[in-house]
């Protein structure tokens, strides 16, 4: 019908018209182009912010399902190296926890294994042959799915959710496309854990770093503590940060953690930062809904090591400040965790 009246004015405009309603005409036809212009610009931006809100709907989705979607994923597993016995029929959840170093993935860690359902095998691809190519990542997989990667962590017969802590750097982004593809067809879980405040995962990273060398504790590295003697000695060590390189550092760390979201977001999933887990130990409960697993009470006994003001943890401190005052990461100046 709008082509139809469109036709009809440019029919009225091939009829040469009295000079005298000449402008007036004009000006009807004018009013009623941009009359026409924005009504379609009006139903195409409708399409668009629909568009973008069923895609906004589908990633919450995706990051808070229900228990329902839980039961897609649950697996029945027939392990080689012992037999599950009573537990045989007893369902098993895949996951594996996408993080960074220095990020809380292991005081997480230990979080998840403190629920007698839980088996998080740690840091398996931290060993380079178990990652040096697509075919012995998911050769490792299969072994730590089929519940027969055996260590500590393991619950073996009645774990209900089974996985693995998986650092960016270790052949996850390199070889994206067989994992993401392989995560769709066993029905993994994503947990993927980051930290907001990048400027005290440096410090945590740089600190860390200086130690596998220094080994403050009595001739010991520690990555983790579980006193705050212990978290005190290693948090006199100040580093001093670049900060002629700070800023693109920072934006470094935030692509890497990008490129991880696009890569996998279409696996089920769940976001979770380090600073939220601190504040709101509830969130806990929302991980326990994800794994589809009865609610507990999760403990650690890792003790956090750099606290109190990130001021009191950098040796250059003056020209951290100064560098990033006024950009988008001040606001890490000033952040508790």
């Amino acid at each position: 019908m709008l082509d139809d009246t469109c036709f009809f004015f440019k029919d009225i405009l091939v009829v040469k018209p009295p000079k005298k309603s000449r402008m007036l005409l004009r000006t009807a036809v004018l009013m009623f182009s941009m009359a026409c212009s924005i009504f379609i610009f009006s139903v195409c931006l409708k399409q668009i912010s629909t568009h973008a809100r069923t895609k906004f709907l589908e990633l919450n989705i995706i990051e808070k399902p229900s228990q329902s979607t839980v039961i897609p994923y649950l697996h029945y597993p027939e392990p080689v190296s012992f037999r599950r016995n009573e537990c045989a029929r007893n369902p098993v959840l895949f996951f594996a926890i996408l993080s960074n170093q220095r990020s809380g993935s292991g005081w997480f860690e230990t979080l998840l294994n403190s629920h007698s359902n839980v088996s998080s095998n740690g840091e398996i691809f931290s060993v380079i042959g178990r990652r040096k190519n697509a075919s012995s990542i998911l050769h490792t997989l299969d072994k730590v799915y089929n519940l027969d990667w055996l260590n500590s962590a393991s619950k073996n017969e009645c774990s209900a959710a089974v996985g693995l802590k998986w650092m960016l750097n270790q052949g996850l982004l390199e070889h994206h496309k067989e994992i993401a593809e392989y995560f769709d067809r066993k029905r993994v879980s994503i947990i993927f854990l980051f930290r907001r405040n990048l400027l005290r995962r440096m410090v945590s990273l740089l600190a860390n770093s200086y130690d596998r060398y220094a080994k403050l504790l009595n001739g010991t590295h520690k990555s983790h503590v579980h006193s705050a003697e212990e978290a005190d000695i290693l948090s006199k060590y100040k580093p001093t940060i670049n900060s002629t390189s700070l800023l693109d550092d920072l934006k470094d760390m935030e692509m890497r953690s990008a490129k991880v979201l696009e890569y996998f977001n279409s696996t089920r999933h769940i976001i979770l930062y380090y600073e939220d887990l601190v504040r709101n130990p509830n969130k806990l409960k929302d991980v326990q809904q994800f794994l589809g697993l009865p609610q507990m009470e999760l403990t650690s006994r890792q003790v956090k090591i750099h606290r109190g003001p990130l001021s009191d943890h950098i040796q250059n401190w003056d020209d951290v400040n100064k560098t990033l005052k006024g950009t988008v990461y001040e606001s890490f100046l000033e952040a508790d965790y």
